[in-house]
């Protein structure tokens, strides 16, 4: 079993809140880790995945709960049973100040992300996601990736030199929990079944889906997959696949929802909005299901293929998406393109609107030029910047100022296991 960082702060969050919900994709680990807190934190454990206790749920949630009593208990897959929200309500509203961690609920869609549900329990739920493993939850190391680009205190640390086919693999083998340590056959027979036999069926559980929509997700999601990486443009989608706009901006929602995708809104600011886009971009949650939707199958065909750039941005996207979760600091995740297609990777923005920037690059060897992007968005955001990083498959660490923008070319292996510097 994987030690998995956020269950630090999901026990931490159990003794500040009534109600924690703990969220992600199917398979990333949910039913693991609230099994094993469940066992620490001496709570019961029910899985709406019975179809015995889902028709009691369904046929009395008030009662149900009542059921319970005093006992603080796990309900886990709670996305089959939105009509528990109010009794769960009813509940907490029962109890005294002083008690805490009541119920710990899991579930593979984000119901909570609605404006309904949310105003269900004001004040008294704390929501986390919990994504599929990261390569540090997978190599046993410790660095937050994020605390380390926060700090800005570089040179403190090496790491490890990866090659090219060391970082294809990365891309290649994701983080799903039951992927790990399998043969590219078995790795590929998975996620076969993990579409056919969860993704399809979940869909349908969340959309009153008219038509064939089987064979519309069927080739929505590996062209999804090749956008992963890209601003998102809905009418080109619609036109490409021949879908109605509304229709494919809707499937795009609901796979979201189910953290098989994720949007990331841009970075813009007010007195220079018609400076910058305001599209989107997609990317994949795990690279792993993309490159299975790609048919890459091996280093050669991802490091070859015409998605291999896309690919390794969603991969650190993702990865700094799974960091931030058990991070020191929280921030804000967006993207930056100019008019002008002068564009940054990522944006992280901080409490003090301070924003660090982060480019993305595939090659070992690094340039003055390589740092347009970031220099683009630091004359954009203004007193705002606060540095730019340059991430590359090299080896060394190396400062690139220009005029008073700090720029940094940091490589990858850095982040794959930093040790201290003697």
């Amino acid at each position: 079993m994987f030690e998995r960082k956020l269950q630090a702060t999901i026990l931490e969050l159990l003794d500040e809140f009534r109600i924690v919900y703990l969220t992600g994709p199917r398979q990333s680990g949910k039913t693991t880790l609230s099994r094993a807190i469940a066992n620490d934190r001496n709570m019961g454990y029910i899985t709406l995945d019975d179809q015995a206790t889902l028709a009691s749920v369904e046929n009395d949630p008030h009662g149900f709960i009542r059921s319970l009593g005093s006992r603080r208990v796990v309900i886990d897959e709670f996305q089959y049973a939105p009509t528990l929200i109010p009794a769960i309500k009813e509940a907490s509203d029962q109890l005294e100040p002083s008690e805490k961690g009541k119920f710990l609920l899991t579930g593979s869609t984000d119901i909570f992300r609605s404006a309904r549900t949310q105003e269900a329990l004001p004040g008294h739920m704390a929501r986390l996601e919990l994504l599929p493993l990261s390569i540090n939850e997978i190599d046993g190391q410790s660095l937050n990736w994020l605390d380390y680009m926060m700090t800005g205190d570089f040179f403190s640390a090496s790491g490890a030199h990866p090659t090219r086919e060391d970082i294809a693999q990365l891309v290649l083998r994701g983080g799903y929990p039951e992927v790990q340590g399998k043969s590219t056959r078995a790795r590929q027979i998975w996620y076969r079944s993990y579409m056919e036999g969860r993704l399809y069926k979940d869909f349908e559980s969340l959309y009153a889906a008219r038509g064939d929509y089987h064979s519309r997700l069927q080739a929505l999601a590996p062209y999804l997959a090749g956008l992963s990486g890209n601003l998102v443009k809905y009418a080109n989608i619609a036109n490409d696949l021949e879908l109605d706009d509304r229709l494919s901006k809707t499937y795009i929602e609901i796979l979201e929802l189910m953290f098989i995708i994720r949007r990331v809104p841009a970075y813009i600011k007010n007195r220079a909005k018609r400076l910058a886009t305001q599209m989107p971009k997609l990317h994949y949650v795990d690279t792993g299901l993309a490159c299975h939707l790609l048919g890459l199958r091996n280093e050669e065909q991802v490091l070859s293929s015409q998605y291999y750039g896309g690919l390794l941005e969603s991969l650190v996207h993702t990865e700094i998406c799974k960091h931030s979760a058990w991070s020191q600091e929280e921030v804000g995740i967006f993207h930056f393109r100019d008019k002008r297609k002068r564009e940054v990777d990522l944006v992280l923005e901080r409490s003090n609107s301070k924003i660090i920037g982060i480019e993305v690059k595939a090659s070992a060897s690094v340039s003055p030029r390589d740092f347009k992007g970031l220099a683009t968005l630091a004359e954009f955001a203004g007193k705002a910047f606060e540095r730019g990083i340059l991430l590359y498959n090299g080896r060394e660490i190396l400062p690139f100022q220009q005029g008073s923008m700090a720029f940094f070319a940091i490589p990858f292996g850095v982040l794959l296991g930093a040790q201290p510097r003697n």
